[in-house]
């Protein structure tokens, strides 16, 4: 008794086999497998195709009509089909790997921009105090009381890590049309302070303060323009006048030019380009037409914050090549981007998906005419077999041509941007940072 109960304890224990270990060894669980595979999605119009060879059968074997066709007709429809779902089934193949591919270079320009601002933006050898040096103006909030320059860049430095992730994660539900800022995988790597400078929901329409708030918070020309944005928000918006040219509309007339407290001047060739009054640019209310997906917005901030850090030096390694080659990954990045809306907004032309469910369904349909007198009642089998056959490439075809979705067969983009999350945090919390040694040693 004792022994039986030890064989029954050491056969409960093993591990049960995993479908990957499984399929090494025979094709049965495959084979038997459901869920995952194109059937429910083919289903209907397989069993479409079976009820209408039953009926074939019924009235030539029952009611005695002479059904049979030609047999010349099938060889010429089977070329025809052939073809029509081997290019059909390539080019959604293609446009698979296509997104893959271009997902992963996404990847990768993160994974090696990342390393570069993590090692290679650190405070220069004769940095100034944080007090009076300006290092807040790079970080998401004001600094706490007593924070050195070293731990204001670091937290700059997380921020830009954090966006490029956010990047990532915007990219993935840019394709998959979810737009706004609410989603749950946003927590913890979007800045707060990127969610209220930026009105993402197209359907919003910035008023005019709102719109002065983050042009002054983003605007760059060394922080004049910032500056009296800010404090020029209650004077009379036809005062404030841009020095360069800004169109209403299309096809109208630019705005006039001037500067503030001066009359409007009309520039001419002796007009500097740099005038001794601080400029200001004249702003109105955005139009809701107006609308920049959030994978741009997080491009724009990051030029910005990594701008920042070459004028107060922060990127000094490999000089003015080095700071280029970062804004040539920004650029990479935006250009994956537009190559994953290529494959995403450019469908296989309807035109074509309708004339290969004809003839595939035409040569369905003629099959059981064709087997009928020869096969019998065992031609219904027989024509299901080869309707799930063809149906099944069409559907898998039809499946993985937009692979950004949630469907089984898409790519697994929310596997791919945990693990990018996953090597983003590690980096942040036990790689050194850039410029640490040098201080150590000195």
């Amino acid at each position: 008794m004792s022994g039986f109960r030890s064989i029954s304890s050491s056969i409960l224990k093993v591990r049960p086999i995993d479908r990957k270990e499984l399929s090494r060894y025979s094709w049965i669980f495959d084979i038997m497998t459901i869920q995952g595979s194109i059937l429910p999605r083919i289903i209907g119009p397989v069993l479409t195709v079976t009820l209408f060879s039953l009926a074939v059968a019924t009235a030539n074997e029952i009611y005695g009509k002479d059904l049979e066709l030609n047999n010349g007709v099938i060889p010429l429809l089977s070329v025809v089909v052939g073809l029509i779902l081997v290019f059909r089934n390539g080019t959604s193949y293609d446009r698979y790997y296509e997104g893959r591919k271009d997902f992963g270079a996404l990847t990768s320009s993160v994974r090696n921009l990342s390393r570069v601002i993590w090692v290679q933006v650190f405070l220069p050898s004769t940095s100034p105090a944080l007090s009076g040096s300006g290092h807040g103006d790079i970080i998401s909030e004001d600094p706490k009381p007593g924070t050195t320059a070293t731990e204001a860049l670091t937290i700059a430095k997380v921020r830009v890590l954090r966006l490029l992730l956010s990047f990532v994660y915007a990219a993935r539900h840019h394709l998959r049309n979810e737009p706004g800022v609410e989603w749950a995988d946003y927590k913890g790597i979007l800045p707060h302070d990127l969610k209220d400078a930026y009105c993402l929901d197209s359907s919003v329409q910035l008023d005019h303060e709102t719109f002065l708030d983050r042009y002054a918070t983003y605007s760059a020309i060394n922080g004049s323009v910032s500056t009296h944005l800010a404090s020029s928000k209650s004077a009379d918006p036809i005062q404030r006048r841009p020095f360069f040219s800004r169109w209403n509309s299309i096809g109208a007339a630019p705005e006039t030019i001037g500067q503030k407290g001066t009359g409007v001047d009309e520039p001419d060739q002796r007009t500097p380009l740099l005038r001794d009054a601080p400029t200001i640019v004249n702003v109105k209310a955005v139009s809701s037409d107006s609308f920049l997906p959030l994978p741009l917005v997080i491009a724009h901030e990051l030029s910005m914050t990594l701008l920042d850090f070459k004028l107060k030096n922060y990127i000094e390694v490999g000089g003015p090549v080095g700071f280029n080659a970062i804004n040539m990954t920004i650029t990479g990045m935006v250009d994956m981007l537009t190559s994953l809306e290529r494959v995403a907004t450019t469908p296989i032309p309807i035109s074509y998906g309708i004339h290969l469910k004809q003839c595939v369904t035409l040569y369905l349909f003629a099959l059981p005419f064709t087997l009928v007198q020869s096969m019998h009642w065992k031609m219904v089998p027989l024509v299901t077999l080869v309707a799930f056959t063809l149906m099944g490439i069409e559907g898998i075809a039809d499946e993985i041509e937009m692979p950004f979705g949630n469907d089984n067969s898409d790519l697994p983009l929310d596997r791919y941007c945990s693990s990018l999350r996953s090597e983003i945090e590690y980096m942040i919390e036990r790689l050194p940072e850039g410029g640490t040694r040098a201080l150590a040693s000195s």
